[in-house]
């Protein structure tokens, strides 16, 4: 299948999911996690319905403990296969495409993995913290450097 065609529909289910929220207003839970290699670059993904790079992470299943999430997201988005440790390390809210987000941040050290790409993650790479990509949200950029610099 073509990867624009990828891009396209999973584009048009997630603007169908902002009308839904739109109406519903849900509180979701997230995780996201700032990944460090042993070398100490940080690990991003550029997802296919998102511009730019991001933390890895997601949203809870229903009962998911909060790490149980974010491995289970770090094994999906990254292809995450060992890591040395494993803390929460903040919590934050914000509002996102109408839904409430409580979001938890992991930082995860000594991270191996082996980038694959999917429906929702283009492209998985890591990066130098003093070099990180162009388009990296300021949230993001705020918590590498705060706990990984």
């Amino acid at each position: 299948m073509p990867r624009w065609f990828i891009r396209f529909a999973v584009s048009a289910y997630h603007r169908l999911c902002r009308m839904l929220w739109f109406v519903t207003r849900p509180h979701s839970q997230g995780v996201q996690a700032v990944v460090r290699t042993e070398a100490g670059e940080v690990v991003l993904v550029r997802l296919s319905y998102r511009a730019g790079w991001h933390l890895p992470g997601g949203g809870l299943k229903r009962g998911e403990d909060a790490q149980a999430a974010m491995l289970r997201e770090l094994r999906e988005e990254i292809g995450l296969t060992a890591c040395r440790s494993i803390a929460e390390v903040a919590r934050f809210e914000h509002v996102i495409d109408y839904k409430r987000d409580t979001v938890r941040v992991f930082l995860v050290e000594g991270a191996v993995y082996r980038g694959r790409r999917s429906l929702e993650v283009e492209a998985v790479a890591a990066f130098a913290v003093g070099a990180l990509p162009e388009g990296l949200g300021s949230r993001a950029r705020g918590f590498v450097a705060r706990f990984a610099g």
